[in-house]
């Protein structure tokens, strides 16, 4: 059901999009009879919107020639803000997405001054984001859910799908979502497993709130838990090795998800998990930094492949 002051506005985006329209086509589009509409006219003629009104049959409403609601005002940083962030939802993988971002740019651009208008359409045209790879979900029901169901600690029922595994049905508190990697994730603690999970989004098949509430950990941060989950994920290969460098170096030259990172006395220990070993050694081959490897042998098997084959490429003349 809509709230009738979303009726009235909506009557007004109507008249501003199309200029003018019918009662009849008004009416089937916001779901009202005749009566109905002619009070949200005479609602909006109270606030000061000059409407003219067309009796009969083939009678309709327009906007009164020349009226136009006073621009929004954005400062510059604003308008890139805004820019920007249309530009993001385009690439974000949301299935729903793209019509949406396009109706929002349509808006905007309808109330936006000359010259804004003109330094938004120049983001538009020229700068794209590196968010190719997004994975989409199905739709935007599950996000629209859970983050709600995460801002007022509510409790869901989330029913699953992993690829090449059943179906299957949980209580789920999802203490946060985050993007990451070009895929979705829903994080927090699960009821059927007792213990914190990850979902991806894309995976999930349906959510629905529940009449339960839970308590979040203080200052859960759901993409920073997501990172270290997925670098301590079992792997087919665990190797341990000492970066001869500081914590803040390390994690510069290195990705997050390669690992956990200990600081020690003697530099960053980083323990791997992972199902290629020959691509974890051409990655510890690209560091400026000294390094050694504790474990397993096969890695530095591995290292000596790299370097003969660089050897002997540094030899060719």
């Amino acid at each position: 059901m809509y709230h009738p002051t979303t009726r009235v506005l909506a009557v007004l985006e109507l008249l501003q999009t199309h200029g003018r329209l019918s009662g009849a086509e008004m009416s089937r589009r916001l779901e009202v009879d005749g009566r109905t509409l002619r009070r949200y006219i005479v609602m909006l003629e109270q606030i000061g919107i000059p409407i003219l009104s067309e009796r009969g049959r083939h009678g309709g409403y327009a906007l009164m020639p020349g009226f136009k609601l006073p621009p929004m005002m954005f400062t510059d940083d604003e308008a890139l803000a805004l820019s920007l962030g249309l530009l993001a939802a385009r690439s974000l993988g949301l299935a729903e997405a793209a019509p949406a971002v396009a109706s929002a740019q349509a808006k905007l651009e309808r109330i936006m001054p000359a010259g804004l208008k003109q330094r938004v359409g120049a983001i538009d045209e020229t700068v794209r984001l590196d968010l190719e790879r997004a994975t989409a979900p199905q739709d935007n029901a599950a996000l629209v859910t859970l983050s709600s169901a995460a801002q007022a600690r509510q409790r869901v029922q989330l029913r699953y799908k992993p690829p090449g595994a059943a179906e299957t049905e949980r209580g789920f508190d999802p203490y946060g979502l985050a993007f990451y990697d070009g895929c979705w994730y829903a994080v927090g603690h699960c009821h059927l497993r007792q213990d914190m999970r990850t979902f991806r989004l894309d995976r999930i098949v349906s959510a629905a709130p529940l009449p339960h509430g839970f308590a979040r950990p203080d200052g859960f941060d759901a993409l920073a838990h997501l990172r270290t989950s997925l670098a301590a994920m079992p792997r087919a290969y665990a190797a341990t090795v000492l970066l001869e460098t500081d914590l803040r170096t390390a994690q510069r030259y290195l990705m997050d998800v390669i690992g956990l990172f200990e600081q020690t006395d003697e530099g960053v220990l980083l323990h791997n998990q992972s199902d290629d070993l020959a691509w974890f050694a051409r990655e510890l081959a690209s560091l400026p930094f000294g390094f050694r490897i504790i474990s397993p042998d096969s890695l530095r098997a591995e290292l000596n492949t790299i370097a003969q084959r660089l050897s002997q490429i540094a030899r060719v003349r």
